[in-house]
């Protein structure tokens, strides 16, 4: 993920004050120059660099740290401030009707992210609509007509039409129902004259209420001059970081943010329609420093439990679970509404204590493999009759060598799944017929001690994907 290596980076410098109460000035020299080469690394602007740095060796040094705090966690906690008063507050974006002019270069994201932004605001209970102007790049109205058709959101675009400013106030006409009008606008392979002029043409065509600067997690120390120029045309009230899924340092994006004097608007997490986050400062700075990410978590545990609920033909009702037996069925909508989450990293990210130093200790294919694994136990269970599903503990020898040739998998690897589903039914058993509210708080209690501690100890109980 975008920023993974200054998160990693961060984290390691930090822990060179574990097992110390008490930091000298020395120590804090230190932390600082690595903290400088860290930020450095991650493409963020020298300047910032700088004024970072020594907010946090001025607060480390003249702070009193509270009773009993250890001196790790008392920089972590200084730094974790620093770095969201750096990025500031979430870009304002009401839930109300409102126009959204997005800007950027092309390779950008413009197109990908507009339709994502529409994607969000409908979940939200808003009508949002997309309209694409790009009459530059070839394939553009294509590809935002797909998009837009993925997203289940309405789209206005004219292939047949060369004119970005008459398109776009066409547009507003014909999708004058919606509550959201985006206007994705074209790009070009750098800043130039024609576009910043087409721009300011369609700004003054649409008037829009919010202006989005989209960049490419990748972007780098270019991001400076082209917030700066983007800024000085329409004004940025925000940023779009896009392909954040990627391998891109991501410190140009924050440098654009203090730039611009904007804000983060949202954050594009992967390739699906779906794969987009709105910007929370406090909950991706505690992301990166390892502390996890609840809110985020449960929005996406909800969002994945719903998708799941709506494919399912049979009402299927994850709280019943908890009342009968636990069946293969089960399991493999468990598999469905976990992948429904995201990428696990981005997911383990989220959990406090699995997003540091665990999933840094984790080998670099360790979550392709996990998914890799939950594809193939889905493959097995879509060759199994629904009374083996419904009863696994039936399936004998024959059944396995049946099942094995259908899915295209080894005996062994239907052995493995059903090992694991015995696993997963003694864990949801515990929690079946439990008399008290208090109780199950207290095994939940159990489990983050036990999920929460240093080393791997806690993945064997993952379920499918541990």
């Amino acid at each position: 993920m975008v920023l993974d290596d200054l998160g990693s980076s961060l984290r390691g410098t930090l822990d060179k004050l574990r097992g110390k109460s008490r930091i000298s000035e020395e120590d804090i020299g230190e932390i600082v120059k690595e903290i400088q080469r860290s930020l450095l690394s991650a493409d963020v602007d020298v300047s910032l660099v700088m004024e970072l740095s020594d907010n946090i060796e001025e607060r480390a040094l003249e702070e009193e740290p509270p009773a009993g705090t250890p001196a790790r966690d008392f920089v972590l906690r200084i730094v974790y401030e620093e770095l969201v008063d750096l990025i500031g507050d979430s870009t304002e974006l009401p839930l109300e009707e409102q126009t959204i002019l997005l800007a950027g270069l092309q390779g950008s994201g413009k197109t990908t992210s507009a339709a994502k932004m529409a994607w969000w605001f409908s979940t939200k209970g808003l009508r949002p609509a997309v309209i694409q102007t790009d009459t530059f790049r070839p394939g553009a109205y294509e590809q935002a007509k797909e998009m837009t058709q993925r997203a289940e959101v309405d789209f206005y675009g004219n292939p047949d039409n060369d004119d970005p400013v008459e398109i776009a106030r066409k547009g507003l006409e014909e999708t004058s129902e919606a509550d959201v009008h985006i206007v994705d606008t074209a790009g070009r392979h750098a800043l130039e004259d024609e576009l910043i002029d087409e721009i300011e043409d369609i700004e003054d065509a649409v008037d829009p209420d919010t202006s989005l600067l989209v960049l490419d997690a990748a972007i780098g120390q270019g991001a400076k001059e082209q917030a700066q120029q983007f800024d000085e045309s329409i004004g940025i009230d925000g940023v779009v970081i896009s392909k954040i899924d990627g391998t891109a340092k991501g410190g140009g994006a924050l440098t654009a943010v203090d730039q611009t004097d904007s804000s983060i608007a949202f954050l594009g997490t992967g390739e699906e329609v779906q794969d987009i986050e709105r910007f929370e400062p406090d909950g991706f700075i505690s992301r990166l420093l390892g502390m996890g990410d609840l809110g985020q978590l449960a929005e996406r545990v909800e969002r994945a439990m719903e998708q799941t609920q709506a494919d399912e033909e049979d009402d299927w009702d994850p709280e019943d679970m908890l009342q009968g037996s636990f069946t293969l069925h089960d399991m493999q909508k468990q598999m469905e509404a976990m992948n429904n989450m995201g990428p696990l990293d981005q997911v383990m990210d989220m959990i406090p204590g699995f997003g540091g130093g665990i999933k840094d200790q984790l080998p670099d294919d360790a979550m392709d493999v996990t998914q890799e694994r939950m594809r193939r136990f889905s493959v097995i269970m879509d060759s199994m009759t629904e009374a083996e599903k419904e009863y696994p503990k039936a399936i004998g020898a024959s059944q396995i060598e049946r099942i094995a040739r259908g899915s295209g998998t080894s005996e062994d690897d239907v052995r493995e799944l059903l090992e694991q589903y015995k696993m997963m039914e003694k864990t949801i058993k515990q929690f079946q017929g439990m008399g008290s509210e208090k109780e199950m708080q207290r095994m939940m209690q159990q489990m983050q001690q036990q999920g929460g501690g240093g080393g791997g100890g806690g993945m064997g109980g993952m379920g499918p994907f541990g």
